[in-house]
Order: C-alpha cells, then sequence, then structure tokens
C-alpha cells in the first residue's frame, strides 16, 4: 500500500471490533472500531493533512457499519477531515457466497458444513440463513447449516443439529474475520477451517478498496460518503415489511446510490473497476461466482 496514503480499517462485530485484522494487515493500517475511535483518527489523520481512505470492515451482513462509518466522516469538521474519501465496503454478500463457496470446495464432501458468525441483528442473521442456501445450491451440495456465536443457535447447538441429521463430521466455516471457538462436539469429530479469506488475499483487497476510492476521488470529486449514507437503506435488504407497511429509516439520499446492500440477487459479483465513469455493478449467476475469488481474493 502507498506509504503517502494514510488507510483507516474501521471494524465491527465481523472482525471482533478490529481485534481479528491485528497482524494481519499491513503494519501502517489503522484498526479502528466505528464512532468516537474512527473520529479521532480521523481528526489526527485530517491535523497531518494526511490523504486518508476509510475502508468499512464487512463481509457483506453489516451494511449499518457502512452508513455509521459515513455518518461519522460527515461529523468531522472539514477543516479537521482534510482529503478522506470513504472507500466501499471490504466485501458485499455475493462476496461473502463465493468466499464461502471456495471454502466449502477445501473441507470433505463428507463432512456437514456449519457456517458460522458473530450474531448481529434480526435482518444479519436472516442474511446468513440466504447466504449458506445459496453456498448449498450453488456449488456445495450436502449439508450446511448456520450457527452465531453469541447468538441461537450457538456452534454447539448447530453441531448437535449436524449430528441428528446424520452428519459423521462437522467443518466448522467462519462467516467472519475471527475465527470461531471450536465447543465440546461429544462423539462428532469436529474441524475448523479458516480463515476465511488468507491474509496475503485480504492485504490485496483492502488495497484494491483503496485504490479504487483514491481513483473516484480524484476522478470524479466523490468522497464517498453520500453514498455511504445510504448502505443500510432498507436494512441492508430487500424489502421485508408487511403490505401496507412504510418505514423510514432517516438516512439521508445522497447522490450515487451506493450498493453497499444486498437486493437478493445471486452470487458472483465480480467488482472489477477501471479507470473511467462510475462502475456500473453486474450481478451474473451464481455459476460465476468462482469468478470473484480469482479477481478480489
Amino acid at each position: 500500500m502507498a506509504e503517502h496514503v494514510a488507510v483507516i480499517a474501521v471494524c465491527g462485530h465481523e472482525a471482533a471490533y478490529g481485534r481479528a485484522l491485528d497482524g494481519v494487515v499491513d503494519a501502517g493500517v489503522s484498526i479502528v472500531s466505528s464512532g468516537r475511535e474512527l473520529f479521532r483518527s480521523i481528526a489526527a489523520h485530517g491535523r497531518r493533512n494526511a490523504e486518508t481512505v476509510v475502508v468499512p470492515m464487512t463481509l457483506g451482513r453489516d451494511p449499518e457499519l457502512v452508513a455509521d462509518t459515513a455518518r461519522t466522516l460527515r461529523a468531522v469538521p472539514a477543516g479537521e477531515r482534510g482529503t478522506t474519501v470513504l472507500a466501499e465496503p471490504f466485501g458485499t454478500s455475493q462476496h461473502l457466497v463465493a468466499w464461502l463457496r471456495a471454502a466449502a470446495g477445501r473441507v470433505p464432501e463428507t463432512s456437514a458444513l456449519l457456517v458460522t458468525a458473530p450474531s448481529g441483528d434480526p435482518f444479519e442473521d436472516a442474511e446468513l440463513y440466504r447466504i449458506a442456501a445459496l453456498v448449498r445450491r450453488h456449488g456445495r451440495g450436502g449439508l450446511v447449516e448456520v450457527a452465531f456465536t453469541g447468538g441461537d443457535p450457538d456452534p454447539a447447538e448447530g453441531i448437535r443439529r449436524c449430528r441428528l441429521l446424520g452428519a459423521q463430521r462437522v467443518a466448522l466455516v467462519p462467516a467472519a474475520f475471527a475465527l470461531p471457538e471450536v465447543p465440546e462436539a461429544g462423539t462428532v469429530p469436529v474441524d475448523r477451517t479458516g480463515p476465511l479469506i488468507p491474509a496475503s488475499a485480504l492485504r490485496r483487497v483492502l488495497g484494491e478498496r483503496v485504490a479504487d476510492a483514491r481513483r473516484r476521488r480524484r476522478e470524479h470529486g466523490d468522497d464517498g460518503i453520500a453514498a455511504g449514507l445510504t448502505a443500510a437503506e432498507n436494512h441492508g435488504h430487500s424489502h421485508t415489511h408487511p403490505p401496507g407497511e412504510g418505514h423510514d429509516h432517516g438516512h439521508p439520499h445522497g447522490p450515487g446510490h451506493a450498493h453497499g446492500h444486498d437486493h437478493d440477487h445471486d452470487p458472483g459479483h465480480p467488482h472489477e473497476r477501471g479507470p473511467g465513469p462510475l462502475h456500473t455493478h453486474h450481478h451474473p449467476s451464481a455459476p460465476g461466482a468462482d469468478r470473484v475469488i480469482r479477481s478480489i481474493a
């Protein structure tokens, strides 16, 4: 990563609020949690007049982290913010499907797959079930279950369910930056795979997000904040409210509506962008998801 660019990685529960990235990202990257810690980091870089890129470290399940980051950037006085740009999030739910498919390919077909992640809000947890279903349908086959650390079902219950469904062996696959603890499994052998994204690939993807954000600022004058403010619109998911029940989240609708949220498309979001006009988001069908791995990890 270029030495003259300050990079801030903003972390939520998917990265254990930064602990999961310690020793993984480049030494010059500032690892912070959202809110006050991020505010102080941006102001400190701004006072040094450093070009700063802020990257929300979500794998796609936490669009609120993106919106919170944008709100924090907007709250920093312009004089202290300096040249700060908000990058697109590290990953999307389409990327997560592809990364999990790749991880599933490294697990013996005889093992049940237990996709495990820190529990979030109800919408985030429901999203993981949808992601797991896509992993099973588009490439994995076999038994794929879901468990949440700090939630319900927890990994121990997930393992029990796999056993009751006939699994002879269970592989815990993290749908997060942090690795899950392996609980006591009784008579069923349990393997922990991971990390989901190797350190070298994680650093490369982070570098791509930084480069894209800098190019967008340079070519279009876009600091990414307006788009980031809309990332959690509709809770980051397709509409799930009953008919006739509207809702107002109070999020501003700035130009350049970001696709930090998901609209129930199949996986395979390539995120390959070149110079020129702001990129268009394509959502090819699931069989193309393996191309995501080659292009971003």
